[in-house]
């Protein structure tokens, strides 16, 4: 996928150099929408996805520093 975000910006670029400025700026759009898609596939998908694994939000079923506070 990001082959095709840089052949869209590779497009863009040519275009503008031959002077197609309205083609140019639509492959700038192009390109700003894949790129922000596959930003977003990247982080949501379930498969690739980015993972913190250092952040727990569920409550520790054991307690691992062994801390016997309140009993005697």
């Amino acid at each position: 996928m990001m082959a095709a975000v840089f052949a869209s910006l590779t497009l863009a670029l040519g275009l503008g150099w031959v002077g197609r400025t309205r083609e140019a700026l639509a492959a700038i759009a192009v390109c700003l929408g894949l790129a922000i898609w596959l930003f977003l596939f990247e982080i949501y998908s379930p498969e690739y996805g980015f993972r913190m694994p250092w952040i727990s939000t569920e409550a520790p079923l054991f307690d691992p520093a062994g801390d016997r506070r309140g009993s005697a």
